[in-house]
């Protein structure tokens, strides 16, 4: 299984169960391969037309007579991630989350909004239902949680403030104990994230957190 490049959602995988963890970890990897996309583009063009490359080969995956793009993680999603019935169509929403990042230098509040719904709230929905969970309010925490993650990447300050505290606004009344192991975990943690003022950064993968995660997996809180 290929390694995240975020280590703290590399840990948050040993929550499921091992027969999960391969699908769950394809579906993290594509997210974070939009994010790379978005994260490299000096051009916005560019990196709008990546990432509809990748919206419409994830598409085509639903089409049975459609020819899979030799490319490893696309060739994965199609062995792993359809069969346990999460469609191409579904999996491409998650482009739309990242593409709304493209459109402004400095993202407005707006479109801080459609990417907390359109990444946070589909990626969610989609491990939930890989992890045969339901939640009345698994789409707010995935928005809470990409919009904590989201304030620690923006470079201004005013859009990582308004993700921040709509972060907060919205995981306020999440228990994390009550989701699945993986998820729960991510809320925990976004819940810090979203606490921090807004001039401070995150240390993603520091002894602290990945301590403050093995409790979480040792007690489930």
């Amino acid at each position: 299984m290929t390694a995240l490049a975020d280590p703290e959602r590399q840990l948050a995988l040993s929550h499921a169960p091992a027969a999960l963890r391969e699908p769950l970890s394809l579906l993290w990897q594509l997210d974070e391969r939009l994010g790379a996309i978005v994260a490299a583009a000096r051009e916005p063009a560019i990196g709008a037309m990546r990432l509809l490359w990748w919206r419409d080969a994830l598409i085509r995956l639903d089409d049975p007579a459609a020819i899979v793009p030799a490319e490893p993680l696309l060739a994965a999603i199609a062995e792993q991630l359809l069969p346990a019935g999460l469609s191409g169509a579904a999996l491409a929403e998650l482009e739309e989350g990242w593409a709304a990042l493209l459109d402004d230098a400095e993202p407005r509040e707006d479109a801080i909004l459609h990417h907390g719904a359109w990444r946070g709230g589909r990626l969610f929905v989609l491990s939930a239902k890989l992890l045969g969970a339901e939640s009345d309010d698994i789409v707010t925490g995935g928005e809470g949680w990409a919009l904590a993650d989201l304030s620690h990447r923006l470079s201004f300050a005013e859009g990582r403030a308004f993700a921040r505290r709509t972060a907060r606004e919205k995981l306020a009344a999440i228990m994390p104990g009550r989701w699945p192991g993986p998820l729960g975990m991510l809320i925990l943690l976004a819940k810090r994230d979203a606490a921090m003022p807004a001039a401070k950064q995150r240390r993603q993968g520091s002894p602290a957190r990945l301590a403050r995660s093995l409790v979480y997996y040792i007690f489930g809180r």
